[in-house]
This record gives C-alpha cells, sequence and structure tokens, in this order.
C-alpha cells in the first residue's frame, strides 16, 4: 500500500528543508527540548469507490490535536491542485479547481481531534489517482499521500448471434461501461475456459471501455456457454449463459441472416425462433430471435420503425410475420412551454432542454413542474401507435416516458402517479420505480425511441443506437397521454448535454440526430 506518513513539503515561495512541530522549540547554543514530531496520518490502502458514487478520504494529525485554527489543503498533482481548501476556520472556494466545485466536502465532525476528511460526490473516471492531505501552521507543515482508484462495472453481457463462420454459428458476447479495462472470456459447462475467435476493446468518448468477444459454435456443440466479464480492479464480474441444443440448423437457415435493405426492415429480420436458448444468471431461459438484440420476453412488441421505401408515404410498417402489419404514427414532437419547471432552458423551437445555470422567472401555473425539473410534449394522445426518438448522447442520466395530462407536477413520476418512465442514473437503467431491477444493457443508448400503443396498453423503449428492446410498459391507459421528460441536473458538470427530440427517418429522410 501508500505510505501513510508524508515527507516535508516545499510551499511556494517558503522551503524549510525539514519541519518540527510548533510545540518544539529549538534555540542554537542551547539545549533543545523536542516533542513527539507531528505527523499527518491516512489509509495504508487504496481507496475504492465507482463512478457517480461517493469517496471518503480519511486523514487526520498524529498526535491527535485540534486543527480549527491550521490551514487544511488538499490537493492533486501539485500545491496549487487545488481540490478542497480550509482556511483561518472556513472553507475556500477561490482557488479549487473548476472540475470540483460543487463536489466536496471537508468533514469537520473530528476537527478538534485533527481528523479532516475529504468526501468527494458524483466521482468521476478523472478522480482516480493520487491526492496530498496537507496541514500547515505557522512554520509547521506535513503531509500524507492516498489514493482513490474509480472503477465502473457494466452492463451484463450480452449474448446475439452473428452469422456463420467455418461452418458454425457466430456468438458474440459485449458488454459495454468498464472500468478499468475488462476481462472478457468464454468458459464451457465445466467452468473450463474456451478459446475466443476475436477479441477487441475500444474506449468511449466518456472514458469507459466496451469489450467484444465472439466463439464459433459447430453443429455438434450441445452444451452451455458462458460469457464472463470480470473487472481486475475489483474482482468482480458480470456472467450471461448460451445454451446450444442439439445441432444447429444446416447452412440455408443461417443464409437468410443476410440484412434485408435499410428501408425495408423496421423489425431487422422477421422473428423465427432458433435453437439457441439464452440464460443470463440465475433467470429462467429466454429464447434468441434470429431478430437479434430483441428482448423475447416482449413477444408482441414490434422494433423501432425505420424509413420506409419512396413514395410509401409516411407511415412505417412492421410487417412480422407472426403479426398482422402494424401501422404507425412517427411523431414531430415538440416541448411544452408552459409545463416547464423555471430550472429547465428550452430552444428557440422547441426541440431541446437541459438544465439551466439558475431558475428563472416564470408564471407559477398550474399545469408548470415544480420542484420536479421536467417538461411535457405538446402533443397529446388519446388513441392510435404513436413513435417518437430522443437524442441522450453525452447524458449521465435522464427520465424519458408518457404520463397522464392530468397527472399532478408535484409528485414523483411512477405507474402508480400516472407516469411510465425509463430512466438512466448512477450507470443504471431502470424503469417503473427506483426499486425495479435494473435493465441490462448491451451498447449505451445515444438515442432512445419510444412507442406508444394506446389501444393495447404498451408503452415500450428501444436502444436506437443498436436497435435492441430495452421494456416494454403493459396496462391500461384511459385519458390523454403527454410524451414526459427530464434531461437531469448538471451533476457536478457531467451531465449538461440537452435532451433533444429527433425528426424520425420517415420524416426527415434520415435522422437528423447523427
Amino acid at each position: 500500500g501508500l505510505p501513510s506518513l508524508g515527507t516535508p513539503h516545499l510551499l511556494p515561495p517558503l522551503s524549510l528543508g525539514y519541519c518540527q512541530s510548533p510545540l518544539s522549540p529549538h534555540s542554537l547554543g542551547q539545549t533543545a527540548v523536542y516533542q513527539p514530531l507531528i505527523t499527518v496520518t491516512g489509509p495504508d490502502h487504496p481507496i475504492s469507490t465507482s463512478v457517480g458514487g461517493e469517496a471518503v478520504l480519511p486523514c487526520h494529525l498524529s498526535p491527535r490535536m485540534s486543527a480549527e485554527n491550521m490551514e487544511v489543503r488538499w490537493f492533486r498533482f501539485q500545491y496549487h491542485s487545488v481540490v478542497h481548501l480550509y482556511q483561518k476556520g472556513q472553507d475556500k472556494y477561490e482557488e479549487q479547481m473548476l472540475e470540483y466545485h460543487g463536489r466536496t466536502e471537508l468533514l469537520k465532525d473530528g476537527i478538534t481531534n485533527g481528523s479532516v476528511s475529504l468526501r468527494i460526490y458524483q466521482v468521476k473516471l478523472s478522480d482516480h489517482g493520487q491526492y496530498t492531505c496537507f496541514f500547515q501552521y505557522n512554520i509547521f507543515y506535513e503531509e500524507a499521500i492516498l489514493e482513490l482508484m474509480v472503477s465502473a462495472m457494466g452492463s451484463d453481457p450480452h449474448i446475439s448471434v452473428d452469422g456463420h463462420q467455418d461452418g458454425g454459428i457466430r456468438v458474440v458476447c459485449q458488454s459495454a461501461g468498464w472500468h478499468p479495462e475488462p476481462e472478457a472470456q468464454w468458459r464451457d459447462h465445466r467452468g473450463q475456459l474456451l478459446l475466443s475467435a476475436s477479441e477487441k476493446i475500444s474506449k468511449a468518448d466518456n472514458g469507459l471501455f466496451q469489450t467484444q468477444i465472439s466463439i464459433v459454435v459447430t453443429e455438434d456443440s450441445n452444451q452451455n456457454l458462458s460469457c464472463s466479464v470480470r473487472n481486475p480492479l475489483v474482482n468482480k464480474d458480470k456472467i450471461s449463459t448460451v445454451f446450444i441444443a442439439g445441432q444447429a440448423e444446416k447452412q440455408p437457415a443461417w443464409e437468410r441472416l443476410q440484412r434485408s435493405p435499410k428501408s425495408h426492415r423496421p423489425c431487422r429480420k422477421q422473428r423465427r425462433e432458433k435453437q439457441l436458448k439464452v440464460t443470463e444468471h440465475s433467470e429462467q431461459p429466454l429464447h434468441l430471435w434470429e431478430s437479434l438484440g430483441w428482448n423475447p420476453e416482449q413477444k408482441g412488441n414490434p422494433g423501432p420503425p425505420t424509413a420506409p421505401p419512396e413514395g410509401d408515404g409516411h407511415k412505417p410498417q412492421c410487417p412480422c410475420p407472426r403479426t398482422d402489419s402494424v401501422t404507425l404514427s412517427p411523431v414531430d414532437m415538440t416541448l411544452d412551454p408552459d409545463t416547464a419547471n423555471p430550472w429547465l432552458i428550452l430552444s428557440e423551437n422547441q426541440k431541446c432542454v437541459r438544465y439551466g445555470d439558475a431558475q428563472q422567472d416564470l408564471p407559477n401555473n398550474p399545469e408548470r413542474f415544480d420542484p420536479f425539473p421536467c417538461v411535457l410534449g405538446t402533443e397529446r394522445f388519446t388513441g392510435g401507435r404513436h413513435y417518437w426518438e430522443v437524442e441522450v448522447r453525452d447524458k449521465t442520466r435522464w427520465t424519458l416516458g408518457v404520463c397522464r395530462d392530468s397527472m399532478s407536477r408535484k409528485v414523483t413520476p411512477t405507474p402508480g402517479n400516472g407516469c411510465w418512465v425509463m430512466w438512466l442514473r448512477g450507470g443504471e437503467y431502470k424503469a417503473g420505480t427506483s426499486t425495479s431491477p435494473p435493465i441490462s444493457v448491451g451498447i449505451q443508448p445515444s438515442r432512445v425511441g419510444i412507442f406508444l400503443d394506446y389501444e393495447a396498453g404498451k408503452v415500450s423503449f428501444y436502444n436506437v443506437t443498436d436497435s435492441s428492446h430495452l421494456f416494454t410498459f403493459t396496462g391500461t391507459f384511459s385519458g390523454t397521454l403527454r410524451p414526459y421528460f427530464y434531461p437531469g441536473h448538471k451533476a457536478g458538470g457531467t451531465n449538461v448535454a440537452p435532451l433533444i427530440l429527433c425528426p424520425v427517418p420517415a420524416q426527415a429522410g434520415g435522422n437528423l440526430c447523427t
């Protein structure tokens, strides 16, 4: 681990070479009486936390004494790289680095005993690394060095079929949102390691890693295959399992995996059950459909629509062979400023919304959300099938869905309150209520599609980025429904990007969010 005791630090412009306690008098030519050396002590091991969480960095004087009248400086790589500063009995923020504004707190409960732990909120990847806890009183100064290790557990491994290769079936496992670089591997039903056909690790703009491995399954395979993705920093992993039942189908069936032209595949592919079954963790087996990426638990839900062929009008079709063709209306969505919380900033064309820097002075009408920073779409639905898309790129939190127009603007959005929503918080995707289990996401969506089927009582959410189904609410609707949007607080600068309402291809001849 790291040393818990620091060494004398060269203060600009003061340089002492060695530091001694202010309680240790020294006089040249006279007998010196020295007191025990005062040291600064931190943990002898790294502090671990996860992205979006909190971290407490412990630090105290030894022997114990009050630090109320001392300067306490937490900094990173240099003396002036201030994370948090305490001087003359007060917190000082003038020198604090911008990236830590609003995210730090010096815990002063034990300051009279020399304890000055630092709490960091909404931890980012950039917070990973060394921190210096520095004390100064008159000519005395001392420090301790601590290390903060930031990790991120990514999504559950997502297993899918990617055509045929070398006389077998190529099965792909992918997972995103990891830090540091994860370790991915295949194992057989005995737990023995299997050689991957390919391995790929990429780093997203947000600093998180995505991994993808594949394996070729031959016709005589009859076993469980597990894909595990492990975080080496915290020694934790996530596992999904695929069951190969009997012999794989012969070549002609897999030949049909060839993609249809984009304009003709709103469901991507006709749905037909294969002989592969997928089990994630201890859940019941799920069928893996030829329409790759769609959650088979929601068998009645079409995939997100795409543009129809030229000249076919403006209503996408979903010609799944096992259901009737579904005609739906792509919505040219706009935001209703009369419902927007005063902290929200809407664009001039009412297509974008973000959390502002200050509360606006707006009329306190009953339609307006307060205190929740939400806004509704202007569109109102009392029937039919409707589809719209929202850009969520570079956001760390958001909420999307539909709600009753009659819903109180003062309550938390839940199905019980007439609001059917899905959200991202702390790296996890959920729907319904805060106690709902996380939704497994293969690739983080940069755009989300919402499909409302009023008569069927369904609201479905889709990851438009990889054309996968995320979640579906099923119930009974009555009254008027409206689109619901929550862009989220800025979260210390990690969530400043806006929500953008995107024209769907059938309206715009190609999505304008890309």
